[in-house]
């Protein structure tokens, strides 16, 4: 057996558009009144809520050492496949066996979507709250080791947008 659905039959006054276009004035009407959403943007920057996924960094331990051990468990959990480790002995008497000699990250290719971070049994990757970061060719958008532990710099005094809207001079970089 078919169902039958019943059409919206429009009115006699609903054909001259008076009563929808007169609803669409009262709604812009009412938002006119009320607190504006708009920040300048070169001077003011945006605050990302907490978890937001942005630009990447390597995290250091207590003693500035790179917390990254070259498993490559970060390289086999991303999907798009952005991310080239190279490893390494490490130079140093104790600690960790291996360290990355090369650890380069296409922000071009990367979806941010954190599958990096959660692999890492060290925590060594972090997405940070950073979010604009631009480049005029597309070298400029893959950042490598040293790339990744001036964005820990930054980062590591906490959020960088809110210590800029307070005046801190902070350059990001890419």
């Amino acid at each position: 057996m078919a169902t039958v659905v019943r059409t919206y039959e429009p009115k006699f006054w609903d054909r001259f558009y008076l009563p929808a276009m007169m609803q669409g004035l009262l709604i812009t009407f009412t938002r006119l009144f009320k607190r504006k959403d708009t920040i300048q943007y070169p001077e003011q920057k945006y605050v990302p809520q907490e978890g937001y996924r942005g630009l990447h960094r390597l995290n250091k331990n207590a003693d500035g050492r790179i917390k990254c051990v070259a498993c490559d468990l970060c390289q086999t959990a991303c999907p798009a496949h952005c991310i080239d480790i190279t490893p390494s002995a490490t130079p140093w008497e104790e600690g960790e066996e291996r360290y990355p000699v090369k650890f380069e990250i296409d922000l071009l290719r990367c979806i941010f979507c954190g599958f990096c971070e959660l692999a890492c049994p060290k925590d060594a990757i972090e997405l940070t709250e950073i979010y604009d970061f631009a480049g005029y060719t597309r070298d400029h958008l893959i950042i490598d080791k040293e790339g990744l532990l001036k964005v820990y710099d930054v980062t590591s005094k906490g959020n960088v947008y809110r210590r800029q809207n307070r005046g801190e001079a902070i350059s990001i970089p890419t």
